[in-house]
């Protein structure tokens, strides 16, 4: 495990920190699928006791991200390609869905954010830096998202996502980041429209043309 991925924890929510820390680890990969996870090894890591650590991979594990197997093993999930290629129509309509609520509510700002974040997804794809990409793409989505305002949306959305963001990070390569770049700046001329049916509609083939090459590309 890298020294750099775990640091010791001086805020209060111990639980959360240590969740957030670890799902984030898991999803770039920085904590390879099927690498083992030791509550001990990690309460050490982060300074803490083991109980917070137990209660986080309690959570990681309900949400699919770590498994526990016979013999007491605790570890990070395999990639499974079946639950990202269920997961895609999942994501792609609660997107869509967003996009449709939020267009006519957005703001001046708002269309600055999706503008910002589609440059920086370029930026990073013409550097190859995958994990910056996909930040970016995120902070497009995230856009609709927090203007919407919906919790229930963004409940719905957070299992599915990290079987979607593991399986993105393993399998990236430009070609998909470009595309999507071009599907944005679509997205952005609607939303500038107030369309919020056609931003609605290319929202949902954006994150449908994603898994088509993510899911095609790992068969």
């Amino acid at each position: 495990m890298e020294k750099n991925i775990i640091k010791p924890i001086k805020r209060m929510s111990l639980r959360d920190e240590v969740y957030l820390t670890l799902k984030k680890a898991i999803i770039n990969l920085e904590l390879q699928p099927e690498q083992r996870l030791h509550d001990k090894e990690l309460a050490e890591k982060f300074g803490i006791s083991r109980t917070p650590v137990r209660e986080a991979l309690k959570r990681l594990e309900d949400e699919g991200l770590v498994e526990s197997i016979p013999g007491s093993v605790t570890r990070v999930a395999p990639l499974h390609l079946e639950e990202a290629k269920h997961a895609f129509p999942v994501v792609a309509v609660l997107h869509s869905l967003a996009a449709r609520l939020a267009v006519p509510l957005l703001q001046e700002s708002d269309m600055e954010k999706l503008e910002f974040s589609n440059k920086a997804l370029l930026a990073a794809m013409e550097k190859k830096e995958i994990i910056k990409a996909i930040e970016a793409d995120e902070l497009f989505h995230h856009v609709f998202l927090d203007v919407a305002g919906n919790p229930e949306i963004m409940r719905a959305l957070e299992r599915s996502m990290s079987k979607i963001q593991r399986l993105e990070i393993s399998q990236f390569a430009s070609v998909k980041g470009l595309k999507s770049v071009e599907q944005h700046r679509q997205i952005i001329e609607a939303c500038k429209h107030k369309d919020g049916e056609t931003a609605a509609r290319l929202v949902e083939q954006n994150w449908f043309s994603l898994g088509e090459l993510l899911t095609y590309e790992a068969d």
